[in-house]
């Protein structure tokens, strides 16, 4: 493989399994206190599940997605929120 060439990754559709587990994740961690966005962001980043809370059962619904899957969905919903005149 050519480190110069750009790879291409094959779309999915919005998943929406896993923008309903970071909406339970988001709102379990909120009601414990809990900063979501950096309990988040430790799960996504080292997989460990213990980021999440049990709360509202949030972490093992987060746990039966990919890792891999939530990340898209995000980057995938991020970009439409914040995308340039439609140039995401």
């Amino acid at each position: 493989m050519e480190f110069d060439q750009t790879m291409r990754f094959a779309p999915r559709q919005e998943n929406e399994r896993a923008r309903k587990a970071f909406q339970l994740a988001y709102r379990a961690l909120s009601e414990k206190g809990y900063n979501p966005v950096y309990q988040i962001a430790g799960y996504l980043i080292s997989g460990d599940p213990a980021y999440i809370t049990n709360h509202l059962d949030a972490r093992n619904t987060i746990r039966q997605i990919e890792r891999d899957e939530l990340i898209e969905e995000l980057v995938r919903a991020y970009a439409e929120r914040h995308a340039d005149n439609g140039h995401a």
